[in-house]
Parts: structure tokens; C-alpha cells; sequence
């Protein structure tokens, strides 16, 4: 791409940087002000100097390591856990051509389309009858099987074009399913795994709603909702309030951005497939 075109496509792009970063950056900036300064130069003056104290504030008032750990174990638990199962369920439907295949993934994809909101009172009616109420197993579970129905639909469909020749192969070397599943299929599909290890974590680190209907104890209690709940106190100013959302988004982010080449590779060989 030459002339014209080719500015065209580095000025959208930068524009689109420039969108996706002000925010973050504004976030930052007001987190490190001091409340004086935030009521001077308001949310777009620059601060006049690294002031700490509305970081350490927050973090020693809402006990966020606590709310770091439970985030961290939810989420990493959920992300390897759904994987798992989208697997094991994706490999007997795409690749088993169990019976009534197409009916169970229409039965995944409506599940998909399920709002949160009407599943909140049956979840919670089966938590409190299996004593698991205000538990981070709860979520665990929970999350676990959200998760894994857009897995296994989306692996279903990767792995029913996945080579018969290869899995012949490797019946003909001896491998039963089980093996032949972990041996061959995984280690081919695993960009595709990686990306759904990344997505199922960073989607479960967002989640809010359940969360905060499930998790009413302080000491289970994940980020957002520790987030959500201290942002209708009256006592936070605008600095603590900035220094919660950043401490809420950077996990997420450094998570996003150690993973990143693990991403982009996964959907490369996606596209290339």
C-alpha cells in the first residue's frame, strides 16, 4: 500500500491507540494526584508529582490483596478448568460424532445467549441447598460451566474438521481414544486452547453481577465487586476512586500483556488453518 492509502491507515490506527490508551492514562494520572490537586487543576491537569497515598489508602481499605487472591484464584481455576472440560466435551462431539450432536450444540449455543440475570435465582437456590453459598468454589463451579459451553461450541467446530488421517495413524500406532486425544489432539490444538485459556481468564476477572450476588462475605469477595461496592461511598474522593480503578484494570492488562504473543500466535494459526 502506497501513497495516500497508506497515511490514511497509520492515522486511523493512531487515532484508534489514542482512544483505546486516553483513558487508561487519565485514569492513571488522576490516581497519582493529590485530592488539592484534583480540585484545582481538575481530572486533566497533570499532577505535581508521584503521589502515593490514595494507592495505599485504597488498598489498606478494602484489604486488595485479599481481593487480588480471590480474583487470581477464580479466575485461573475457571480459565484452566473450562478449557479442560471444553475439550473432553468438544473431542466426543466433533471428533466422536456422538449421537444427537447437533441438537447438544444448539443446546450450548442457547445456553450462550442466556442472560445472567435469569439464571441468578436458580444458582443461587441450588448453592444454598449444597451449603456452597458465599463460597469461591461456587464461582468456580459456576463460571466453570458458563465458560465451557462457548468452549465446547467453539471447539466442536475446530475439531470436526480436525484430519482423520492423523487420528488413523495414531489408532494405527497403538493409541487408544484417551491417548490419541492428548497426545495428538492437544498438543495441535493448542493455540487455539491458548486463546480460549486467555479469553476464559480475562472474562471471568470482569465478571460482576453473580459475583456480587453469590459472594457477600468481605473475605471472598473478587475485585469488581470490591470496586463496585466502594464506589458509592461517600468518604472515597476522586483520587482513591481513580487509584481503585487502576489497581482494579492492571492486573488485567499486565495478564493480557504477558499473554499477548500466546494470543496473536493462537489467532494466527486460526486464520492460516
Amino acid at each position: 500500500m502506497r501513497g495516500p492509502g497508506r497515511w490514511a491507515v497509520l492515522a486511523s490506527l493512531t487515532v484508534a491507540a489514542l482512544v483505546m490508551v486516553f483513558p487508561f492514562a487519565l485514569v492513571a494520572l488522576n490516581a497519582v494526584k493529590t485530592p488539592e490537586e484534583y480540585a484545582s487543576e481538575g481530572p486533566l491537569g497533570l499532577p505535581g508529582g508521584l503521589h502515593l497515598q490514595g494507592i495505599v489508602d485504597f488498598w489498606n481499605r478494602v484489604d486488595f490483596g485479599e481481593k487480588l487472591w480471590n480474583s487470581l484464584l477464580i479466575s485461573g481455576s475457571v480459565a484452566v478448568l473450562a478449557v479442560v472440560l471444553s475439550v473432553l466435551n468438544a473431542y466426543a462431539l466433533g471428533i466422536g460424532r456422538v449421537r444427537g450432536r447437533l441438537s447438544i450444540l444448539v443446546l450450548f449455543l442457547v445456553a450462550n445467549t442466556l442472560p445472567q440475570e435469569a439464571l441468578a435465582y436458580p444458582l443461587y437456590y441450588l448453592a444454598k441447598e449444597a451449603g456452597l453459598y458465599d463460597t469461591r468454589l461456587s464461582m468456580i463451579i459456576i463460571f466453570t460451566v458458563i465458560q465451557a459451553a462457548f468452549g465446547t461450541y467453539l471447539l466442536s467446530a475446530v475439531l470436526g474438521r480436525f484430519p482423520k488421517e492423523i487420528l488413523e495413524a495414531a489408532e494405527i500406532d497403538g493409541a487408544g481414544r484417551f491417548l490419541a486425544l492428548v497426545r495428538v489432539v492437544v498438543p495441535i490444538s493448542r493455540p487455539t486452547l491458548s486463546v480460549l485459556l486467555i479469553f476464559f481468564f480475562i472474562w471471568t476477572w470482569n465478571e460482576f453481577f453473580l459475583p456480587l450476588i453469590f459472594l457477600i462475605s468481605n473475605d471472598n469477595q473478587t475485585v469488581p465487586v470490591a470496586l463496585g461496592v466502594l464506589q458509592g461511598e461517600r468518604y472515597m474522593d476522586a483520587t482513591m476512586s481513580s487509584a481503585s480503578a487502576l489497581l482494579g484494570i492492571v492486573p488485567a492488562v499486565a495478564f493480557f500483556l504477558i499473554f499477548q504473543r500466546t494470543l496473536t500466535r493462537g489467532i494466527t494459526v486460526g486464520a492460516v488453518k
